[in-house]
């Protein structure tokens, strides 16, 4: 009777002990947990907004070589990051791992990283989204609309789907995300078949095109086109064999991506010719892609991808939600968060607290952005290089330092369970991928001005990457507490539900 009166006094909120603590098993199979990851990618917004920005701004030809490249690094960060998916199944991912090899403060330091990360990443993405839908309604209804207000609908739609069961989530980004591919494929297959007068070049792919001091910052704007794939691990608890597929996507994953995004771009540099592709992208910008395709698919087309574009971004927005959500739910479930949001809605099985938690911070931030916008219909400074660039390049700068610190942790999680020797390729592998994403770290705090597009001696250089260093700091502080005030609570960071299994086998045995 105490447990029904416990049910009705919380409603929508499951009060069995495993519900609350553990994800829903068996929802997502390998497209669908593929397609999760990958709608983060946004394919379409990096071909129409990454790469002509990473052309114009760097002047680097050799982008689509730049993809290769990172494409390559990634995959050898992969192997050790798949094979420790194999010994834990954590909607924590990234600070579970981390606590697995680096400790728990380490792991508590990781986790505010990572929900501020994939918070900026996702709060970044409503700037252009906005702008865009505003633009799309002066053109096709002549309506003069606000950016922050399809900003506001688009986080309350998100957080509603949020609620939803991560299968059904997962329908809609397959939906946007295969015509979204579609589409870009249509472009590159057609620049193929009518190139500029260059011809049908490989001059993006010579060596001799990535010379020159902007290498380093094209690196720091590419990597954040791959940013999803590491999202894998986070839904191993909603599928049935983790240990088999959360490899398997994120192999899949990278290496799609990699190859997806090398060919994009060079289609973009055979369409204008690889001489003339940095002054088209300085020219036109964002505007590049579309003016491709009206040249060679008709206005048709070009009116359908705009409005892809905006899907996309809208696709984009729910998978970081979901990741947002479901760390904010392995947080909870750890004491690193309060005990609310380590539980699930009753009804999907979804972690409802988590997702309230980050439409409240998107809503936020859209709405200090739009009072902070003198010209909310006319001018994109705020939307788009302020609310876009600022948090986008403060999430990516968390994700690289967090796969730099997973990669460290991988090393030493099998060197202590005495597995060196036979993990020792894995272990080669994760310290060379560490090496070289502890290098663009470095190169993206350097340049952080660059990416942001302030002078060199503007406070948002130091203040920006700041707000993960300060992630950083607190995050450790609250583990050092942890560890004096609750040892046990910070004897469980990163076990996530098998610490539930654990007590549950020993409640059972006592």
């Amino acid at each position: 009777m105490a447990t029904e009166s416990s049910s009705k006094s919380r409603p929508g909120i499951s009060t069995f002990k495993g519900q609350e603590r553990a994800l829903r098993a068996g929802r997502l199979g390998t497209g669908g947990l593929l397609l999760s990851v990958l709608a983060a990618t946004a394919p379409l917004m990096v071909v129409a907004g990454v790469m002509p920005t990473t052309f114009a701004v760097m002047g680097i030809v050799g982008q689509p070589l730049l993809f290769v490249v990172l494409g390559v690094v990634l995959v050898l960060f992969s192997v050790g990051y798949a094979e420790m998916s194999r010994h834990v199944h954590n909607a924590g991912a990234f600070y579970a791992y981390i606590s697995r090899g680096l400790g728990g403060t380490a792991g508590a330091s990781a986790a505010l990283v990572a929900l501020v990360a994939y918070n900026a990443l996702q709060v970044g993405i409503y700037g252009i989204f906005g702008f865009e839908v505003s633009g799309l309604f002066a053109t096709y209804a002549d309506l003069s609309v606000a950016w922050w207000i399809p900003a506001l609908v688009a986080a309350l739609v998100v957080g509603a789907l949020g609620w939803l069961k991560i299968d059904v989530n997962a329908r809609v980004l397959g939906v946007l995300l295969i015509i979204e591919v579609v589409l870009v494929v249509i472009f590159d297959i057609a620049a193929v078949a009518d190139p500029a007068a260059q011809g049908l070049s490989l001059h993006a792919f010579n060596p001799d095109t990535l010379s020159g001091a902007g290498v380093g910052t094209a690196l720091c704007f590419c990597i954040a086109a791959f940013t999803g794939f590491e999202q894998a691990p986070v839904y191993a608890e909603e599928t049935s064999r983790p240990h088999v597929l959360v490899p398997r996507v994120m192999f899949l994953a990278v290496g799609g991506v990699a190859v997806f995004f090398a060919l994009s771009s060079w289609a973009l540099t055979v369409a204008t010719g690889p001489s003339a592709i940095v002054g088209e992208a300085q020219k036109q910008s964002a505007g590049l892609l579309f003016g491709l395709t009206e040249d060679r698919l008709g206005t048709t087309f070009t009116d359908v991808l705009h409005f892809l574009f905006v899907t996309g971004m809208f696709a984009a927005l729910l998978s970081f939600h979901n990741v947002v959500a479901r760390y904010a739910f392995a947080m909870g479930r750890e004491g690193l968060l309060p005990a609310a949001f380590g539980r699930t809605n009753s009804a999907s099985g979804a972690p409802g607290t988590g997702s309230l938690l980050q439409t409240a911070v998107s809503v936020v931030v859209v709405a200090v952005f739009a009072i902070a916008d003198d010209k909310p219909t006319g001018d994109p400074t705020v939307p788009v290089l302020h609310l876009f660039t600022w948090f986008g390049n403060i999430g990516s700068l968390g994700v690289i330092l967090l796969m730099a610190a997973a990669s460290a942790s991988v090393v030493v999680f099998f060197v202590r369970r005495g597995a060196a020797g036979a993990q020792a390729w894995r272990l080669v592998t994760s310290a060379l991928a560490g090496i070289a994403l502890l290098v663009i770290a470095v190169y993206t705090v350097k340049d952080f001005d660059v990416l942001v597009g302030a002078g060199p001696d503007s406070s948002l250089s130091w203040v920006l990457p700041g707000i993960i260093g300060l992630a950083v700091l607190v995050g450790l502080a609250q583990g050092l507490v942890m560890r004096a005030r609750r040892p046990e609570a910070h004897a469980r960071i990163g076990l996530g539900n098998e610490a539930f299994q654990l007590e549950k086998a020993a409640g059972e045995a006592s």
